[in-house]
């Protein structure tokens, strides 16, 4: 069995590997480091949620950064973002009971306004959390924070800046965030920590933030239309005999249409057999003799995925045509996020993509499981 923490590493390292190539620039022009101080406080977001709040957090942020240019043609076409390699280090407030964080993270720094002196921006990055503490009824005994129950967990983090350019070495900053770290219920318990905060902090570039753009014509694009398909594997701990981590199969349909050469609208069904369940049904005698035709659901979906390269980042929304025993409470919809790395991306021919995929299926802000998989397009 693929260990999901090991696949998760593998998978995050390698999106974030393919995007920081992607700026191939041998000088240290764009180049930069960004530091933020941050304070916050976890958020309470499900009832469930009973460990004690601590009044105060606070983390450190470092970020390696650098300004794209134009030497892909999707730098100039996302207006030459900056794309960075972040780490965080996170003293929750009370140590017993959540421990410290230290998330490394890819990220994406989006320009929304910018005007001579000032900016605002938004930051997107995913990546690998290592906590301190977790759940645990043997030394360390930690049954207080049902939150966590792995060391090794996804790390997702959110910022917002106003920005103030001092000159072509320095800039200061102020803004938002939000961060959340969970291990995709591959573990129970698993309510994850969600944290939001204000930050202030600087940038330097040694040379300068400001290298000269590349502008030249850009190979026009279609908004074509494709016939997707993608298959995926995903792991839980199941409520059953011995708490085994068992598969989730699942099965997407959809068609997709492209938008102004660097987006990808899509719309589709998928099919998810949880083996997990049906190990619930089994050990708790639930749906006797039909333990395996109630141990799937299906949804309908529509999303969107920003194309960065060879890159995608995937935003989905679905409605479930059909829930198991297990699913949460009345909602009737999820949510997925994550990335797509693209091995083949053809304009003509059969065979226009060939992608792998990480995506991670949510409930509001609880995670239900991470998906690993290959797809293709049409």
């Amino acid at each position: 069995m693929v260990d999901y923490r090991i696949a998760l590493v593998l998978c995050v390292l390698l999106l974030s590997g393919r995007v920081l190539y992607a700026q191939e620039n041998g000088s240290s022009d764009g180049f930069g480091v960004e530091t933020n101080i941050i304070t916050g406080r976890i958020i309470k977001h499900t009832p469930k949620f009973t460990a004690p709040i601590p009044p105060l957090s606070a983390a450190l942020d470092v970020n390696f950064i650098w300004k794209t240019y134009g030497r892909k043609d999707w730098q100039q076409r996302r207006n030459y973002p900056v794309i960075g390699l972040g780490a965080t280090f996170t003293e929750y407030g009370n140590n017993k009971v959540f421990g410290q964080c230290v998330g490394i993270y890819a990220n994406l720094q989006i320009p929304l306004i910018t005007r001579s002196r000032f900016e605002w921006t938004l930051r997107l990055g995913d990546g690998i959390g290592y906590v301190t503490r977790k759940y645990s009824q043997v030394k360390p005994v930690d049954t207080v924070n049902t939150a966590i129950g792995s060391n090794l967990n996804d790390f997702g983090i959110f910022m917002s800046d106003l920005r103030y350019h001092v000159s072509n070495h320095w800039r200061l900053q102020a803004g938002i965030n939000f961060t959340h770290i969970s291990n995709a219920d591959y573990h129970a318990p698993n309510l994850g920590v969600n944290m939001a905060g204000l930050h202030f902090g600087v940038q330097y570039f040694p040379t300068t933030c400001k290298p000269k753009p590349i502008r030249k014509e850009l190979p026009k694009l279609s908004n074509r239309w494709l016939i997707q398909v993608r298959v995926g594997i995903g792991y839980n701990e199941a409520n059953a005999r011995g708490n085994p981590e068992l598969p989730n199969y699942i099965v997407s349909g959809y068609t997709s249409k492209r938008w102004l050469g660097k987006n990808k609208v899509f719309a589709g069904v998928d099919y998810a057999y949880h083996k997990s369940t049906y190990a619930f049904y089994k050990t708790w005698g639930i749906d006797i003799g039909h333990e395996k035709a109630n141990a799937w659901d299906g949804t309908f979906f529509a999303g969107n995925e920003f194309l960065i390269g060879r890159v995608g980042i995937v935003t989905q929304v679905g409605y479930y045509y059909r829930k198991t025993y297990l699913k949460y409470g009345n909602d009737p919809f999820n949510e997925k996020l994550g990335g797509n790395l693209y091995i083949i991306q053809h304009e003509k021919g059969l065979l226009k993509e060939l992608f792998i995929s990480a995506i991670l299926t949510t409930h509001s802000a609880v995670a239900e499981y991470a998906e690993f998989g290959i797809g293709a397009g049409f």
